[in-house]
């Protein structure tokens, strides 16, 4: 039983469909997907791959292992996306010098100049939303959170 709960409501509230967390961030991230598929077109971008790259730009050079951890992604999904990208000239897998088993993930020209024109991306998701910047980072350290929390079971 959840130790933050003081009285639960009855069961046939607790199984109504909008009275479900999950629902409603299933609901939003099938909502948010539609809002970046057009987006990510323009950029020949799946949203696996945008992520992907949004890390890197962060932090070129990761390796493999490194951007699964970061992506909360196993390499059974990591691997094909990686060489998608490197496919389309963005990055490139090179094994590390230090220790061949690890594989490094760099961009390329291609892939760096990628970020410029992906800049407008944020902007858009916030007016289509019609959240300010500090709801939307409110929002994102809640939804970390029960990440986090969840992932800590």
């Amino acid at each position: 039983m959840p130790s933050r709960s003081h009285s639960l409501p009855p069961a046939s509230e607790l199984l109504r469909l909008d009275h479900q967390v999950c629902f409603a961030l299933y609901s939003a991230s099938l909502a948010m997907t539609k809002l970046y598929k057009p987006l990510l077109d323009a950029l020949g971008l799946t949203y696996p791959q945008y992520v992907a790259l949004l890390a890197l730009w962060e932090r070129d050079g990761l390796t493999v292992s490194e951007l699964g951890q970061r992506l909360f992604l196993d390499s059974g999904t990591l691997t094909p996306l990686l060489k998608r990208l490197e496919a389309a000239g963005l990055v490139a897998r090179l094994r590390d010098v230090q220790d061949e088993r690890r594989v490094r993930i760099t961009l390329t020209p291609q892939g760096r100049a990628l970020r410029e024109r992906a800049e407008d991306i944020p902007r858009c998701v916030m007016e289509r939303s019609q959240c300010d910047v500090s709801e939307l980072q409110a929002l994102t350290r809640q939804l970390t959170t029960l990440r986090d929390r969840l992932a800590a079971r």
